[in-house]
């Protein structure tokens, strides 16, 4: 019996090391991103983000662009103004939509304009509930201006 004991030890220290060690994972969908006109130095990115767990999306960075922040749009005295925010709450299990008139990712200093068809790739940098960071690669599609 003694044994039986020890197994079932072991057996509950292994599960609890495994549910230490586990990340939230971070999904994204509907990716895309605004085409420019030549010259134009910004740009911006949309999609949806889910986590299994409380996490916060810390920041963002893209080839395509010399900065990219998360920024948030407001309306104040009747003007939209945007701003970057220090970090981005991802609830468990609830999705975050990232879009125009509410949050999204600031491209700034774009490289090289942003054709309809092309792909923009992005790096998030999330932080889960116990402090631990990884990275979420995503694929924007750029989409056309619209008319």
């Amino acid at each position: 019996m003694p044994s039986r004991r020890i197994e079932r030890a072991l057996l509950g220290a292994a599960l609890a090391i495994f549910a230490l060690a586990a990340r939230a994972e971070v999904t994204a969908a509907d990716a895309w991103a605004r085409a420019t006109v030549p010259g134009q130095q910004a740009s911006a990115a949309y999609l949806t983000l889910t986590s299994t767990d409380d996490a916060k999306v810390v920041a963002v960075a893209s080839p395509v662009a010399k900065k990219a922040q998360v920024h948030t749009s407001m309306m104040m005295s009747g003007v939209m103004h945007m701003h970057e925010v220090e970090a981005l709450d991802l609830p468990a299990g609830k999705p975050v939509e990232l879009k125009p008139g509410g949050h999204h990712v600031m491209l700034m200093e774009l490289v090289k304009p942003l054709k309809a068809g092309e792909q923009v790739p992005l790096a998030f940098t999330v932080r889960d509930s116990k402090g631990r960071s990884s990275t979420l690669a995503v694929q924007a599609a750029v989409r056309p201006i619209a008319p």
